[in-house]
């Protein structure tokens, strides 16, 4: 199975060397000045796994054993979790930093993303009550004022999306983030929360069913069927506890800047690389 290895900075002849010993690799080929492949390597066992976690953390070397033979276009879907993951920010924490709360609700929102706080839906509740009262313009100051994309989000949705892969965003954040994304980046569908809102002010109470772990890996699912798409041929890309159902549900997982629970059942992590890591790890 090919060994991929992908940097931010050029990657160094010693690196390559030393890494293929570590993984008994055939001689890696350099693609570019920041990513290379071998085109076999050991079985990828938890001890490789460890090792090449070890030596290539530290250098931010970002590696990958993939499927020999697949294509990125095999793929029929991209899921992604939103914050942390297509943006750069948790939009709540934002949100809570215009009441002054923002130490107190990025604590919540750390604890249930490192999946400390296994009751997701309380987890919201409790976040979104210590919003009520703030007027709801706040939302557009976060999405104008403090929303970035991450890294490299934008190279990846457009290389996939001419390729023909259909692109879902579902996340447990909230539909007014969600859909001006959806228009931006032409997304094909969103999920997410909705902040209830009267009189022009949030009354700290989330409407409807809230997207949860369980409604991810569901609206995953569903929306593989609705474009005759079988799971395996979905990536899901995240970042938090909350992802892993979903993650676990797909063809490939990628754990994006993610949190250590993660980064231990994905398929493939990209600590350091962006977004546009994903299209390194296959031939178009």
């Amino acid at each position: 199975m090919p060994l991929i290895l992908q940097s931010t900075r050029p990657l160094a002849s010693d690196d390559l060397s030393a890494i293929r010993t570590l993984a008994r690799a055939s001689e890696p080929e350099l693609r570019s000045e920041t990513v290379a492949a071998a085109e076999d390597c050991a079985p990828l066992t938890p001890a490789l796994r460890d090792t090449l976690d070890d030596y290539c953390g530290p250098r931010a070397i970002d590696w990958a054993v993939v499927h020999a033979g697949r294509r990125l276009s095999d793929f029929r879907l991209v899921a992604m979790d939103m914050d942390s993951t297509l943006i750069t920010i948790e939009c709540i924490d934002e949100i809570a930093d215009f009441c002054g709360l923002k130490a107190e609700v990025s604590a919540i929102t750390e604890a249930a993303m490192r999946g400390e706080i296994t009751d997701f839906n309380e987890s919201l509740r409790r976040r979104v009550a210590l919003l009520k009262g703030l007027d709801a313009s706040v939302l557009d100051r976060v999405y104008e004022e403090r929303l970035r994309l991450s890294p490299g989000a934008e190279r990846m949705l457009q290389t996939v999306q001419a390729l023909g892969l259909r692109t879902l965003l579902v996340s447990g954040g909230f539909v007014h983030f969600t859909e001006k994304l959806k228009a931006r980046l032409k997304l094909d569908v969103t999920r997410a929360n909705t902040l209830e809102i009267v009189d022009g002010k949030l009354t700290g109470n989330v409407v409807g069913e809230i997207v949860n772990a369980d409604v991810k890996a569901r609206t995953v699912q569903e929306v593989c069927v609705q474009i005759g798409a079988t799971p395996d041929q979905a990536i899901v890309m995240g970042d938090g506890s909350n992802d892993l159902k979903m993650m676990a549900v797909s063809g490939l997982s990628v754990a994006f800047r993610a949190k250590p629970v993660v980064r231990a059942q994905a398929s493939v992590a990209f600590n350091h690389v962006g977004l546009d890591g994903l299209l390194a790890l296959f031939p178009h």
